[in-house]
């Protein structure tokens, strides 16, 4: 069974396994906490045994609990090898997977660092997100298990990512923050159609800066201060000063990548998704986006 007192002591250890410094670890602690608590009481009733009787826990304190959850979202191990890592049986490490997660989500809205799911208006925006002087918009995509169902395999084949994935539409501020992230959609759909039926656009300032991609062409002809690349004109050539705004343009759009890059510092998060349980990949790019947001706040 891992020690985890000592990979605590290490930061280096600490932030190799979970992908939260010390510091981070300890700020989270309390919320998450709270949220296993608040979620503890609610299931309450529907204990048919008091609490503490049965088996003794290998994850006994709240600490370890968040290890756990923390250690399976930054590597992504298998559940066999969850519970040769822990001693106990997969069966055991799935059901603590399912549980926990929900509470580590609980605990980043506690935190206010969880992206939104989705913008209803103007004022939404200027409440939720004072600070942001300029929005970067792209797609995200992460790979999952080829189908075996036939019309399941076309709807989930993303033609530039060449397989099967799942996307979401996210958005950053200039400081690498996830403010957006929509729910999860099979890769056959269009990033420019996902922002469509995400109503993003439409409830940003006009004064605020909306950058993106080729992906989201033809979002300038509908709205105002958009800024999206010179695309070559077929058989054609871009001149040198549509060449430069790109560059331009490409060296500010980066921060978004980074804001990604970060959100993928956990397996959950970029390794072929392989859990069965509906929608729970929507939940783990939520909740590994939380993390990153939290990092940028902690640290």
């Amino acid at each position: 069974m891992l020690d985890i007192d000592r990979i605590l002591k290490s930061d280096r250890l600490l932030r190799a396994m979970t992908g939260l410094n010390r510091k981070a670890f300890d700020e989270l602690l309390p919320s998450f906490s709270q949220a296993f608590e608040t979620a503890t009481q609610s299931s309450s009733n529907r204990r048919q045994r008091l609490p503490g009787a049965g088996r003794k826990a290998n994850i006994p304190t709240l600490r370890d609990k968040l290890f756990f959850i923390l250690l399976y979202f930054k590597a992504y191990p298998t559940f066999d090898v969850l519970g040769i890592l822990f001693d106990f049986d997969k069966s055991r490490a799935n059901r603590w997977v399912h549980r926990l997660q929900p509470i580590l989500e609980a605990a980043l809205g506690k935190e206010q660092v969880l992206p939104k799911r989705q913008i209803t208006s103007v004022n939404e925006f200027i409440a939720s997100f004072p600070g942001v002087k300029r929005v970067i918009i792209d797609g995200i995509e992460r790979p999952i298990q080829r189908p075996q169902d036939s019309t399941r395999q076309k709807r989930t084949y993303s033609g530039k990512k060449k397989r099967n994935t799942r996307k979401q539409i996210g958005a950053s501020d200039q400081d690498k923050c996830i403010l957006v992230l929509t729910p999860a959609e099979d890769g056959k759909f269009h990033d420019k159609c996902l922002l469509d039926a995400s109503i993003l656009v439409e409830n940003i300032p006009k004064d605020i800066p909306i950058q993106g991609d080729l992906g989201l062409k033809g979002l300038e002809e509908e709205y105002d201060n958009i800024e999206i690349p010179h695309k070559k004109p077929k058989g054609g050539k871009l001149t040198d000063e549509q060449k430069a705004q790109n560059r331009e343009l490409s060296q500010e759009r980066v921060v978004v990548e980074h804001a990604f890059g970060g959100t993928k510092r956990y397996g959950v998060a970029v390794n072929i998704y392989r859990n069965r349980k509906k929608d729970f990949d929507d939940h783990l790019m939520l909740t590994s986006a939380g993390l990153w947001n939290f990092y940028l706040k902690a640290a």
